[in-house]
């Protein structure tokens, strides 16, 4: 069961800056630690830099403040700045001279700044990890033995399938020898003959 972190919060409401601008100094210090953000923040060259180090450095005292206050243990070493959000309060409506009479209206933002900051979780905390390396690991080689079974009938397949050209053909070469060999006999039968039927025609015209 996962367990939930307590958050330390401080504010700095209707700040003269745009959220734009202050957004850029909170996007370099969210999800560091403290004493990274701190002096992330001191050597900001930006104007809305040293409040956001000195909402900081709230934040921090009222985490220290709180646990002893409860009687819970913190440690400050380990706390990092989990949200930093810079969300638009009311705009002034101002009204800038222009030439020939004119003027040009614009407005002035402000912004309330919101940082909280959490202790991080230890190695050894009391939300445990389970692991199963073993059943990842056994996946692949069950899927061997299923391809295996199904792999055989195939190459028999292919075996048969390279085995009928080789027997048609012999097929093929037996059946053209029968065929030469039943010339052959015709043939030699036609030379055995031809004398006999010289002999006849002789022996017709002898008796003439």
């Amino acid at each position: 069961m996962a367990v939930e972190t307590r958050e330390y919060r401080a504010e700095a409401r209707f700040q003269r800056v745009s959220p734009q601008k202050a957004r850029l100094v909170l996007d370099l210090i969210k999800g560091r630690g403290v004493e990274e953000a701190l002096t992330t923040a001191a050597f900001t060259k930006k104007r809305i830099a040293p409040v956001i180090y000195k909402l900081l450095t709230s934040a921090v005292d009222n985490a220290k403040y709180v646990s002893g206050e409860q009687g819970t243990d913190l440690d400050v070493d380990n706390l990092y700045v989990k949200t930093a959000l810079a969300n638009d309060g009311p705009r002034m409506k101002r009204i800038r001279p222009a030439p020939m009479g004119r003027a040009f209206r614009y407005q002035r933002r402000l912004t309330h700044i919101v940082l909280s900051v959490a202790e991080r979780e230890s190695d050894e905390g009391l939300v445990t990890k389970v692991e199963e390396p073993a059943a990842v690991k056994a996946a692949p080689a069950a899927k061997a033995k299923v391809a295996e079974p199904e792999a055989a009938p195939k190459k028999a397949k292919a075996a048969k399938k390279a085995e009928e050209p080789e027997t048609t053909s012999k097929a093929k070469k037996s059946k053209a020898e029968a065929a030469e060999t039943a010339v052959k006999a015709k043939a030699t039968k036609k030379k055995a003959e031809e004398p006999k039927a010289a002999a006849k025609a002789t022996k017709k015209k002898a008796a003439k």
